[in-house]
Protein backbone atom coordinates (compact mmCIF):
# COMPACT_ATOMS: atom_id res chain seq x y z
CA UNK A 1 0.00 0.00 0.00
CA UNK A 2 1.13 3.65 -1.30
CA UNK A 3 1.98 5.60 2.01
CA UNK A 4 0.34 8.64 2.28
CA UNK A 5 -0.84 11.86 4.74
CA UNK A 6 -3.79 11.87 6.72
CA UNK A 7 -4.34 15.58 6.78
CA UNK A 8 -4.62 15.06 2.48
CA UNK A 9 -8.03 12.79 3.10
CA UNK A 10 -10.06 16.04 5.18
CA UNK A 11 -9.24 18.77 4.54
CA UNK A 12 13.62 17.15 34.04
CA UNK A 13 14.26 18.80 37.56
CA UNK A 14 14.27 22.57 37.50
CA UNK A 15 16.97 24.11 38.97
CA UNK A 16 17.28 27.53 40.01
CA UNK A 17 19.66 29.11 37.52
CA UNK A 18 20.57 25.64 35.82
CA UNK A 19 19.44 23.01 34.08
CA UNK A 20 17.71 19.81 34.13
CA UNK A 21 18.54 16.12 32.46
CA UNK A 22 16.97 13.44 32.72
CA UNK A 23 17.34 9.74 31.18
CA UNK A 24 14.89 7.65 31.13
CA UNK A 25 16.16 4.87 33.45
CA UNK A 26 16.37 7.84 35.92
CA UNK A 27 13.11 9.61 35.53
CA UNK A 28 11.03 7.56 37.70
CA UNK A 29 13.19 7.70 40.73
CA UNK A 30 13.53 11.67 39.78
CA UNK A 31 10.53 12.11 39.64
CA UNK A 32 9.66 13.11 43.66
CA UNK A 33 12.50 15.53 43.62
CA UNK A 34 11.22 17.29 40.49
CA UNK A 35 7.86 18.58 41.77
CA UNK A 36 9.11 19.07 44.95
CA UNK A 37 11.67 21.60 43.35
CA UNK A 38 9.26 22.92 40.85
CA UNK A 39 7.06 23.56 44.04
CA UNK A 40 9.81 25.28 45.72
CA UNK A 41 10.25 27.94 42.70
CA UNK A 42 6.71 27.59 41.83
CA UNK A 43 7.39 26.68 38.06
CA UNK A 44 4.30 25.37 36.61
CA UNK A 45 3.62 23.59 32.60
CA UNK A 46 1.91 26.45 30.43
CA UNK A 47 2.05 24.21 27.20
CA UNK A 48 3.36 20.89 25.83
CA UNK A 49 3.95 18.78 23.13
CA UNK A 50 4.32 14.89 23.88
CA UNK A 51 7.57 13.53 22.16
CA UNK A 52 7.50 10.87 19.82
CA UNK A 53 9.37 8.62 18.09
CA UNK A 54 9.81 8.17 14.30
CA UNK A 55 7.62 5.08 12.94
CA UNK A 56 8.77 2.38 10.02
CA UNK A 57 9.30 3.35 6.42
CA UNK A 58 6.30 0.72 6.00
CA UNK A 59 3.46 2.28 8.29
CA UNK A 60 0.99 4.29 6.43
CA UNK A 61 1.53 6.87 7.42
CA UNK A 62 4.43 9.17 6.47
CA UNK A 63 6.38 11.47 9.33
CA UNK A 64 6.77 14.27 6.67
CA UNK A 65 9.49 14.84 8.64
CA UNK A 66 12.79 16.21 7.41
CA UNK A 67 15.35 12.87 7.74
CA UNK A 68 17.81 15.61 9.93
CA UNK A 69 18.86 19.18 10.64
CA UNK A 70 22.24 20.40 9.53
CA UNK A 71 23.31 23.97 9.40
CA UNK A 72 19.61 24.94 10.11
CA UNK A 73 17.83 26.84 12.58
CA UNK A 74 14.42 25.71 13.02
CA UNK A 75 11.53 28.12 14.71
CA UNK A 76 8.74 26.84 16.10
CA UNK A 77 5.31 28.63 17.41
CA UNK A 78 2.68 28.47 20.32
CA UNK A 79 0.27 29.27 22.51
CA UNK A 80 0.85 29.26 26.30
CA UNK A 81 -2.02 28.75 28.51
CA UNK A 82 -0.62 30.60 31.69
CA UNK A 83 1.64 33.50 32.42
CA UNK A 84 4.21 34.61 34.08
CA UNK A 85 6.89 37.40 34.65
CA UNK A 86 10.05 34.17 33.37
CA UNK A 87 9.65 31.67 31.75
CA UNK A 88 11.77 28.10 30.83
CA UNK A 89 11.99 26.23 27.35
CA UNK A 90 11.89 22.54 27.72
CA UNK A 91 13.67 20.46 24.97
CA UNK A 92 13.49 16.93 24.46
CA UNK A 93 15.91 13.78 22.99
CA UNK A 94 14.20 11.24 24.60
CA UNK A 95 13.73 9.18 21.23
CA UNK A 96 17.24 10.16 20.53
CA UNK A 97 20.06 7.60 19.79
CA UNK A 98 22.61 10.23 20.17
CA UNK A 99 23.40 13.43 21.69
CA UNK A 100 21.38 16.19 20.76
CA UNK A 101 23.81 19.48 20.09
CA UNK A 102 21.69 22.67 20.28
CA UNK A 103 24.28 25.53 18.87
CA UNK A 104 21.87 28.80 19.95
CA UNK A 105 18.42 29.03 21.17
CA UNK A 106 15.98 31.80 21.17
CA UNK A 107 12.19 32.61 22.74
CA UNK A 108 10.50 35.67 21.09
CA UNK A 109 6.91 36.60 21.20
CA UNK A 110 5.60 35.47 17.71
CA UNK A 111 4.23 37.95 15.19
CA UNK A 112 3.37 35.31 12.38
CA UNK A 113 4.26 31.91 11.81
CA UNK A 114 7.84 33.05 11.36
CA UNK A 115 8.48 36.27 12.49
CA UNK A 116 8.84 37.92 15.81
CA UNK A 117 8.82 40.69 17.99
CA UNK A 118 12.87 41.57 17.82
CA UNK A 119 12.08 43.78 20.73
CA UNK A 120 11.14 40.87 22.41
CA UNK A 121 13.66 38.03 22.08
CA UNK A 122 15.72 36.90 24.69
CA UNK A 123 18.88 34.23 23.86
CA UNK A 124 18.40 31.17 25.65
CA UNK A 125 21.03 29.91 28.10
CA UNK A 126 21.81 26.54 29.87
CA UNK A 127 23.70 26.62 32.76
CA UNK A 128 24.58 30.32 31.61
CA UNK A 129 25.91 29.02 28.32
CA UNK A 130 24.01 29.29 24.87
CA UNK A 131 24.29 26.11 23.70
CA UNK A 132 23.55 22.30 25.36
CA UNK A 133 24.46 19.11 24.47
CA UNK A 134 21.09 16.53 25.70
CA UNK A 135 21.91 12.96 26.04
CA UNK A 136 20.43 10.49 24.59
CA UNK A 137 16.86 9.88 26.13
CA UNK A 138 17.10 12.71 28.06
CA UNK A 139 15.33 16.04 28.19
CA UNK A 140 16.78 19.50 29.09
CA UNK A 141 15.54 22.59 31.03
CA UNK A 142 16.43 26.18 30.23
CA UNK A 143 17.87 29.07 32.39
CA UNK A 144 15.09 31.16 33.66
CA UNK A 145 14.10 33.51 30.96
CA UNK A 146 13.32 37.15 32.14
CA UNK A 147 10.47 37.97 29.54
CA UNK A 148 7.07 38.79 31.11
CA UNK A 149 3.92 36.66 29.22
CA UNK A 150 -0.03 37.15 29.35
CA UNK A 151 -2.00 34.11 29.65
CA UNK A 152 -2.63 33.06 26.16
CA UNK A 153 0.32 34.81 24.36
CA UNK A 154 1.98 32.98 21.24
CA UNK A 155 5.77 32.38 21.19
CA UNK A 156 8.92 31.81 19.03
CA UNK A 157 11.45 29.32 20.27
CA UNK A 158 14.36 28.97 17.94
CA UNK A 159 16.66 26.44 17.45
CA UNK A 160 19.70 25.95 15.35
CA UNK A 161 21.24 23.01 14.92
CA UNK A 162 25.15 23.12 13.56
CA UNK A 163 26.07 20.12 13.01
CA UNK A 164 24.12 16.76 11.31
CA UNK A 165 20.98 16.11 13.77
CA UNK A 166 18.77 13.00 13.05
CA UNK A 167 15.26 13.54 13.68
CA UNK A 168 14.16 11.36 15.90
CA UNK A 169 12.52 13.15 18.77
CA UNK A 170 9.78 14.84 17.41
CA UNK A 171 5.60 15.68 17.30
CA UNK A 172 3.20 14.86 14.51
CA UNK A 173 0.70 16.45 13.53
CA UNK A 174 0.86 19.49 15.42
CA UNK A 175 -1.56 21.60 13.72
CA UNK A 176 1.23 24.60 13.52
CA UNK A 177 3.81 25.17 10.29
CA UNK A 178 7.10 25.54 11.75
CA UNK A 179 9.79 27.51 9.90
CA UNK A 180 13.43 25.97 9.06
CA UNK A 181 16.11 27.81 7.52
CA UNK A 182 19.65 27.72 6.76
CA UNK A 183 22.64 28.93 9.44
CA UNK A 184 21.74 30.02 12.66
CA UNK A 185 18.89 32.65 12.13
CA UNK A 186 17.87 32.17 16.04
CA UNK A 187 18.17 36.33 16.27
CA UNK A 188 16.42 37.04 13.17
CA UNK A 189 13.02 38.79 13.28
CA UNK A 190 11.89 37.63 9.53
CA UNK A 191 12.46 34.20 7.64
CA UNK A 192 11.59 35.26 4.48
CA UNK A 193 13.40 32.32 2.69
CA UNK A 194 12.25 29.59 5.47
CA UNK A 195 11.03 26.26 4.40
CA UNK A 196 7.52 24.83 6.03
CA UNK A 197 7.28 22.19 8.63
CA UNK A 198 4.46 20.29 9.82
CA UNK A 199 5.40 18.71 13.17
CA UNK A 200 7.93 19.58 15.82
CA UNK A 201 11.17 18.53 16.76
CA UNK A 202 13.00 18.27 20.03
CA UNK A 203 10.46 21.17 21.59
CA UNK A 204 8.52 19.77 23.97
CA UNK A 205 7.60 22.30 26.73
CA UNK A 206 7.45 25.92 28.01
CA UNK A 207 7.19 26.30 31.58
CA UNK A 208 6.45 29.79 33.88
CA UNK A 209 6.66 31.16 37.13
CA UNK A 210 3.60 31.16 38.88
CA UNK A 211 3.61 33.09 42.69
CA UNK A 212 0.47 31.18 43.24
CA UNK A 213 1.45 27.74 42.33
CA UNK A 214 -1.24 27.54 39.57
CA UNK A 215 -3.37 24.16 38.79
CA UNK A 216 -2.50 22.71 35.55
CA UNK A 217 -4.80 20.60 33.46
CA UNK A 218 -3.52 17.97 31.08
CA UNK A 219 -5.23 16.71 28.38
CA UNK A 220 -3.92 13.02 27.84
CA UNK A 221 -5.51 11.37 24.03
CA UNK A 222 -5.19 10.75 20.59
CA UNK A 223 -5.57 12.88 17.52
CA UNK A 224 -9.24 14.01 19.20
CA UNK A 225 -6.91 16.12 21.69
CA UNK A 226 -4.20 16.81 19.24
CA UNK A 227 -6.97 18.82 17.25
CA UNK A 228 -7.26 17.03 14.01
CA UNK A 229 -9.55 18.38 11.78
CA UNK A 230 -9.56 21.93 13.52
CA UNK A 231 -7.92 25.16 11.98
CA UNK A 232 -4.32 24.83 11.09
CA UNK A 233 -2.75 27.51 12.84
CA UNK A 234 -5.38 28.83 14.66
CA UNK A 235 -5.31 27.10 18.07
CA UNK A 236 -8.83 25.53 18.21
CA UNK A 237 -8.21 21.89 19.42
CA UNK A 238 -10.45 21.19 22.19
CA UNK A 239 -7.25 21.74 25.04
CA UNK A 240 -7.18 25.60 23.53
CA UNK A 241 -10.44 26.64 23.71
CA UNK A 242 -10.16 24.84 27.74
CA UNK A 243 -7.17 27.04 28.09
CA UNK A 244 -9.02 30.22 27.17
CA UNK A 245 -11.52 29.53 29.55
CA UNK A 246 -9.18 29.22 32.06
CA UNK A 247 -6.96 31.44 31.98
CA UNK A 248 -8.60 34.22 34.13
CA UNK A 249 -8.86 31.77 36.82
CA UNK A 250 -5.31 31.27 36.56
CA UNK A 251 -5.09 27.37 35.45
CA UNK A 252 -2.96 26.09 33.14
CA UNK A 253 -3.54 23.51 30.58
CA UNK A 254 -0.94 21.41 28.89
CA UNK A 255 -1.68 19.11 25.52
CA UNK A 256 -0.73 15.82 26.13
CA UNK A 257 -2.34 14.23 23.09
CA UNK A 258 -0.75 12.15 20.29
CA UNK A 259 -2.21 11.53 17.18
CA UNK A 260 -2.37 8.05 16.76
CA UNK A 261 -2.21 7.00 20.53
CA UNK A 262 -3.39 4.14 22.03
CA UNK A 263 -3.49 2.79 25.40
CA UNK A 264 -2.33 -0.60 24.69
CA UNK A 265 -0.37 -0.23 21.36
CA UNK A 266 2.83 1.34 19.65
CA UNK A 267 3.30 2.90 16.73
CA UNK A 268 2.77 6.79 17.09
CA UNK A 269 4.05 6.92 19.79
CA UNK A 270 4.33 4.48 22.96
CA UNK A 271 1.67 3.49 24.47
CA UNK A 272 -0.19 5.14 27.34
CA UNK A 273 0.74 3.47 29.94
CA UNK A 274 4.39 4.10 28.84
CA UNK A 275 3.95 7.61 28.82
CA UNK A 276 1.80 8.74 31.63
CA UNK A 277 4.35 9.17 34.38
CA UNK A 278 6.23 11.44 32.17
CA UNK A 279 3.84 13.12 29.64
CA UNK A 280 1.76 13.70 32.43
CA UNK A 281 2.31 13.41 36.14
CA UNK A 282 6.01 15.02 35.50
CA UNK A 283 3.94 18.52 34.42
CA UNK A 284 5.05 20.63 36.58
CA UNK A 285 1.90 21.57 38.90
CA UNK A 286 -0.49 19.39 37.27
CA UNK A 287 -3.34 18.68 39.53
CA UNK A 288 -6.17 17.11 37.10
CA UNK A 289 -5.71 14.68 33.87
CA UNK A 290 -8.49 14.53 31.72
CA UNK A 291 -8.24 11.63 29.42
CA UNK A 292 -9.84 10.17 26.30
CA UNK A 293 -8.10 7.50 25.12
CA UNK A 294 -9.37 4.12 22.84
CA UNK A 295 -11.03 5.13 19.46
CA UNK A 296 -7.27 3.58 17.75
CA UNK A 297 -7.19 0.33 20.13
CA UNK A 298 -10.50 0.01 19.05
CA UNK A 299 -10.59 1.06 15.25
CA UNK A 300 -6.81 0.00 14.11
CA UNK A 301 -6.95 -3.30 14.27
CA UNK A 302 -8.24 -5.09 10.69
CA UNK A 303 -7.89 -1.97 9.33
CA UNK A 304 -4.46 -0.26 7.38
CA UNK A 305 -3.37 1.17 10.35
CA UNK A 306 -2.56 -2.40 11.95
CA UNK A 307 -4.06 -5.12 9.73
CA UNK A 308 -2.35 -7.66 11.68
CA UNK A 309 -3.31 -6.69 15.04
CA UNK A 310 -5.94 -9.03 17.29
CA UNK A 311 -9.44 -7.16 17.91
CA UNK A 312 -9.59 -5.08 20.57
CA UNK A 313 -11.80 -6.13 23.93
CA UNK A 314 -13.65 -4.02 26.25
CA UNK A 315 -12.49 -5.83 28.94
CA UNK A 316 -8.95 -5.23 27.85
CA UNK A 317 -8.95 -1.84 27.17
CA UNK A 318 -10.52 -0.64 30.52
CA UNK A 319 -7.90 -2.65 32.59
CA UNK A 320 -6.01 -0.32 30.54
CA UNK A 321 -7.52 2.78 32.36
CA UNK A 322 -7.59 1.00 35.21
CA UNK A 323 -3.98 1.19 35.86
CA UNK A 324 -3.59 4.25 34.51
CA UNK A 325 -6.37 6.05 37.05
CA UNK A 326 -4.56 3.82 39.98
CA UNK A 327 -1.09 5.73 38.70
CA UNK A 328 -2.96 8.97 38.98
CA UNK A 329 -4.20 8.49 42.32
CA UNK A 330 -1.21 7.31 43.65
CA UNK A 331 0.62 10.42 43.16
CA UNK A 332 -2.63 12.86 43.90
CA UNK A 333 -3.27 13.62 40.93
CA UNK A 334 -7.08 14.00 40.07
CA UNK A 335 -8.17 11.74 36.70
CA UNK A 336 -11.16 12.86 34.80
CA UNK A 337 -12.24 9.92 32.46
CA UNK A 338 -13.55 10.78 29.08
CA UNK A 339 -16.39 8.86 27.15
CA UNK A 340 -15.10 7.93 23.37
CA UNK A 341 -16.47 9.59 20.57
CA UNK A 342 -18.95 8.44 17.71
CA UNK A 343 -17.24 7.64 14.33
CA UNK A 344 -19.43 5.81 12.33
CA UNK A 345 -18.61 6.22 8.55
CA UNK A 346 -15.17 7.53 9.87
CA UNK A 347 -12.73 7.66 6.87
CA UNK A 348 -15.10 6.57 4.36
CA UNK A 349 -13.87 6.35 0.45
CA UNK A 350 -10.11 5.84 1.99
CA UNK A 351 -7.94 2.78 1.82
CA UNK A 352 -8.57 3.38 5.96
CA UNK A 353 -12.24 2.88 6.25
CA UNK A 354 -12.05 0.16 8.03
CA UNK A 355 -11.35 1.85 10.91
CA UNK A 356 -15.02 1.39 11.50
CA UNK A 357 -16.96 -1.70 11.76
CA UNK A 358 -20.40 -2.48 13.79
CA UNK A 359 -18.69 -4.80 16.11
CA UNK A 360 -16.10 -2.09 16.26
CA UNK A 361 -18.47 -0.15 17.24
CA UNK A 362 -19.90 -2.24 19.99
CA UNK A 363 -17.42 -2.27 21.75
CA UNK A 364 -17.18 1.15 22.15
CA UNK A 365 -20.29 1.61 23.27
CA UNK A 366 -19.66 -1.46 26.55
CA UNK A 367 -16.47 1.12 27.05
CA UNK A 368 -18.27 4.44 27.12
CA UNK A 369 -20.68 2.42 29.80
CA UNK A 370 -17.72 1.33 31.93
CA UNK A 371 -16.51 4.91 31.86
CA UNK A 372 -19.69 6.39 33.06
CA UNK A 373 -20.49 3.12 35.41
CA UNK A 374 -17.80 1.51 36.86
CA UNK A 375 -16.81 4.61 39.22
CA UNK A 376 -13.18 4.19 38.82
CA UNK A 377 -12.19 8.14 37.33
CA UNK A 378 -12.85 10.85 39.72
CA UNK A 379 -14.93 12.73 37.31
CA UNK A 380 -16.23 11.89 33.66
CA UNK A 381 -17.23 13.70 30.91
CA UNK A 382 -19.28 12.67 28.51
CA UNK A 383 -17.47 13.40 25.16
CA UNK A 384 -19.65 11.05 23.27
CA UNK A 385 -23.01 12.69 24.20
CA UNK A 386 -21.71 15.96 23.52
CA UNK A 387 -20.67 15.32 19.89
CA UNK A 388 -23.24 12.57 18.65
CA UNK A 389 -25.92 13.30 16.27
CA UNK A 390 -29.36 13.06 18.85
CA UNK A 391 -30.65 11.07 15.51
CA UNK A 392 -28.52 9.31 14.89
CA UNK A 393 -26.03 8.34 17.43
CA UNK A 394 -23.52 6.21 15.86
CA UNK A 395 -22.39 9.86 13.94
CA UNK A 396 -20.89 12.66 14.85
CA UNK A 397 -22.99 15.91 14.91
CA UNK A 398 -22.61 17.25 11.19
CA UNK A 399 -22.31 20.65 12.60
CA UNK A 400 -19.65 19.28 14.63
CA UNK A 401 -17.96 17.25 11.64
CA UNK A 402 -14.62 17.94 9.91
CA UNK A 403 -15.98 16.28 7.27
CA UNK A 404 -13.99 12.73 7.67
CA UNK A 405 -16.58 11.46 10.54
CA UNK A 406 -14.05 10.46 12.72
CA UNK A 407 -12.07 14.38 14.11
CA UNK A 408 -14.40 17.15 15.01
CA UNK A 409 -13.91 20.58 13.45
CA UNK A 410 -13.40 23.89 15.29
CA UNK A 411 -17.37 23.88 16.88
CA UNK A 412 -17.17 20.12 17.55
CA UNK A 413 -13.53 21.19 19.98
CA UNK A 414 -15.12 23.72 21.12
CA UNK A 415 -18.41 21.89 22.65
CA UNK A 416 -16.15 19.44 24.16
CA UNK A 417 -14.13 22.54 26.12
CA UNK A 418 -17.31 23.65 27.36
CA UNK A 419 -18.48 20.50 28.73
CA UNK A 420 -15.36 20.61 31.48
CA UNK A 421 -16.84 22.75 34.35
CA UNK A 422 -14.73 23.75 37.33
CA UNK A 423 -16.40 21.26 39.42
CA UNK A 424 -15.15 18.18 36.90
CA UNK A 425 -11.87 19.26 36.82
CA UNK A 426 -10.86 20.42 40.28
CA UNK A 427 -13.66 18.96 42.32
CA UNK A 428 -15.28 20.49 45.34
Amino acid sequence: MNRFNLHSLVSAAALAGGLSVLAPSAAIAAQPPVQADAARSSWVSSWFASPQPLWEDSFVLSTAMPAELRGQTLRQTLMLSLGGPRLRVVLSNRYGTQPLVIGAASVALASSASAIRQESRRGLAFGGRPGVTVAPGAQVVSDPVDLPVSALAELAVSLYFPQATPVTTFHWGAQQTGAQVRGDATAAAELPDAQALQGRAFLAGIWVESPSRAPVVVAFGDSLTDGNGSTPGANRRWPDFLARRLAPQGIGVANAGISGARVWGDKMGVNAMARFDADVLSQPGVRTVVMMMGINDIGWPDSGFAPDDAPMTAARLTEGYRQLAEAARLRGVRIVGGTIAPYEGSLHGTPLAGHYSPAKDAVRMEVNRWIRESGVFDAVVDFDAVLRDPAHPGRLLPAYDSGDHLHPNDAGYQAMAQALDMATLLGD
